[in-house]
């Protein structure tokens, strides 16, 4: 494990190659989850790229840091990821809060950022009523009182069939994260509108999103596509909330799409 104290919190980040030799993407998770979701999405493009995952500060095993905690402090907390590393113009991976982060980074740290992919995100989300309804039961229940209605947003009902042990294990996941790191993230979001910085990315862009998305459904995230100068959107069927989880390989293939049309050489392209 690795682990880097940055803006006084210790974030657990996992680096898989080195930035100065393939091309760098990096994968930032959603709430109420940690990098392993990114799991299926990695190995299959592993050996290609330098992969940097990280478990955003109140998840996983990252602090839950100072309060308030605001967007711009989760990507303060990737800029100084990049920075350690030695990083320039990698291609950011963000779904839901974690495509949020993305693009403040490209707001605030564009010579970071060579491209993005926002996965199921928009420039906002949700509405100060939304969020305060969800810290309050939170506050006074815990994460799994409201967990099925969450899970319910997130994966389709095919994922969520009875037996299903990946279900199980991501409701574990959810249920186990830290309830005052999510709760810092829900008054983030709840806090967070980044359309004028979104109508200012200036770098490639690809905007995907599941079908079946409860949280950030497909109309949501094609605004978001139509702020964003020249931004591609894809939807991905038989999808939800996840698609790092639900259709790692479908997502994949759009990413790969999406690099050969901007022009991105991996380590294959390198070697020859």
């Amino acid at each position: 494990m690795q682990f880097a104290r940055l803006n006084d919190v210790t974030l657990h980040f996992q680096m898989i190659g080195s930035p100065e030799s393939r091309p760098l993407l990096v994968f930032a998770n959603s709430l109420g989850t940690d990098f392993r979701i990114w799991r299926d999405v990695v190995v299959r493009l592993a050996g290609e790229f330098s992969i940097l995952t990280y478990d955003l500060r109140g998840h996983g095993l990252s602090d839950i840091g100072p309060m308030p905690c605001r967007i711009e402090d989760h990507a303060a907390d990737l800029a100084g990821l990049l920075d350690l590393i030695g990083a320039r113009q990698a291609t950011i991976v963000g779904v839901s809060v974690g495509g949020m982060i993305a693009q403040a980074l490209c707001a605030s740290r564009p010579d970071l950022v060579r491209a993005l992919v926002l996965c199921d995100t928009a420039a906002r989300i949700g509405d100060d009523a939304f969020w305060n309804n969800r810290i309050a039961a939170i506050e006074a229940n815990g994460i799994e009182s409201i967990a099925d209605a969450i899970l319910g947003r997130w994966f389709t009902p095919a994922f969520r069939r009875a037996g299903n042990p990946a279900f199980a294990g991501y409701r574990n996941m959810l249920i186990r994260q830290p309830v005052a790191g999510y709760v810092a993230t829900c008054a983030a979001l709840r806090d967070a509108d980044l359309t004028a910085a979104a109508s200012a990315i200036g770098v490639p862009t690809l905007c995907v999103v599941g079908d079946s998305d409860g949280s950030t459904p497909p109309a949501l995230v094609a605004s978001l596509a139509k702020l964003i100068p020249d931004a591609r959107f894809e939807i991905i069927e038989a999808c939800g909330h996840l698609p790092c989880i639900e259709q790692p390989e479908a997502l994949v293939g759009i990413m790969r799409a999406f690099f050969a049309l901007t022009g991105m050489e991996t380590i294959s392209h390198v070697s020859h």
